[in-house]
């Protein structure tokens, strides 16, 4: 008996076939800020951790934490850590059925993108404030 020729079926989208929005971002982002707050978690235990064992281990780590590098590291777990939040936030939204129109969606999507990184710079300013850098 002769084999017939596979049936043609379509294939799955893919990124070459989509348009990159800001929705398509912002999922992307809550993703991957997930993924930063287990690193940055761990190294904030880290930095607590060296408190703990005493002034010679914190004489290491703790300058490294308020050098400019260790700052844009804080900085940017601050940042995660808002984006999260609030992105989580909209998909407590996106689950009451609501907001689930595509102009919502891309403006619920900016949102978030402006108000974490406008949360972050006031948290940071207000760490820095109380720490008297300022």
């Amino acid at each position: 008996m002769a084999k017939s020729a596979p049936a043609s079926r379509p294939l799955s989208p893919h990124l070459q076939i989509w348009r990159f929005t800001v929705t398509m971002a912002a999922s992307i982002t809550h993703r991957g800020t997930g993924i930063a707050l287990y690193t940055g978690t761990v190294l904030l235990a880290l930095w607590m951790w060296s408190i703990a064992m005493g002034e010679g281990v914190f004489a290491v780590i703790g300058p490294l934490m308020v050098s400019p590098i260790g700052l844009i590291i804080i900085f940017g777990y601050i940042w995660a850590l808002s984006f999260h939040m609030l992105g989580g936030l909209r998909y407590l939204y996106f689950d009451s059925g609501r907001g689930l129109a595509p102009k919502t969606a891309t403006k619920t999507a900016w949102a978030i993108y402006i108000a974490s990184f406008l949360l972050a710079l006031i948290i940071s300013y207000a760490a820095m404030k109380t720490r008297g850098a300022f």
